[in-house]
């Protein structure tokens, strides 16, 4: 099957070929370090492609943002906790691959629109507390790890989760990005073995659609590598909040 072939068997219209394009744009943004925007990503491509294939249809475009961030913010990586967090995100990672692989699609979706709507009440619930009374004791770290590893796995949905661990370091915003962008590149990287060769979620056909997506990820990345040293994101993350809340209830009722 050719290159052109493969990208019309998807059958995706001109609607939803925009919204994918704006989805991995966004992509490009959350990877800069406009947080808060990840859910909505992972919400759009559930709803394109089925809520465990598109984990796989996201996964590379990921790691090709993490390469950017990496490079970006390399400067400002804190190896302390990526070492802290990194071993319990993998025990994380591998539970998560083995519950996604032997449970039906309906039940997966459950459990992303679960994840979600959970995340989305527990960024509501850090929006409102402001300072980061959180514990910072290795139970608290290695629970925070398990269940961001376990999340990526299942839908790419630790973001929230990870934040809630970064916002008790209370790093600054740059060793704060940095930090992020370092850990998920490993654990991503980590995970596309389990993606190729268990769940079947990556493949020469998703890759082919991968490739023709790049170009809105690298500009997305730039134009919010920018925009983080100029805006505030308090009331946009509540739009975004309030947005990711309707998303994860409709997944879980459609």
């Amino acid at each position: 099957m050719s290159y052109i072939e493969i990208l019309q068997s998807y059958n995706l219209t001109g609607l939803q070929w925009l919204a994918i394009a704006c989805t991995v744009f966004l992509l490009g943004l959350s990877k800069s370090g406009i947080k808060g925007i990840g859910i909505i990503i992972v919400i759009i491509l559930a709803f394109v492609f089925g809520e465990k294939a598109s984990t796989g249809v996201l996964l590379p475009m990921l790691v090709f943002a993490d390469v950017f961030a990496v490079i970006y913010y390399k400067k400002h990586v804190q190896w302390y906790y990526v070492k802290k967090l990194l071993p319990s995100m993998v025990v994380g990672v591998l539970v998560g691959v083995w519950v996604g692989n032997d449970i039906s699609e309906l039940v997966f979706k459950r459990i992303m629109a679960v994840i979600i709507i959970g995340s989305v009440l527990i960024m509501f619930y850090t929006e409102r507390r402001q300072a980061s009374n959180f514990p910072k004791n290795k139970l608290f770290s290695s629970s925070m790890g398990f269940l961001a590893g376990f999340s990526t796995m299942i839908g790419n949905l630790a973001g929230p989760i990870s934040n809630i661990y970064f916002l008790a370091t209370r790093l600054p915003k740059n060793e704060f990005i940095g930090t992020i962008a370092w850990l998920f590149f490993i654990v991503n990287v980590f995970k596309l073995p389990f993606h190729v060769f268990v769940w079947h979620t990556i493949t020469v056909d998703t890759l082919a659609l991968n490739s023709v997506l790049i170009l809105p990820v690298i500009g997305g990345f730039f134009i919010g590598a920018y925009l983080v040293k100029l805006v505030s994101n308090l009331n946009y993350r509540r739009f975004i909040l309030i947005v990711t809340a309707i998303g994860g209830i409709m997944m879980l009722f459609r």
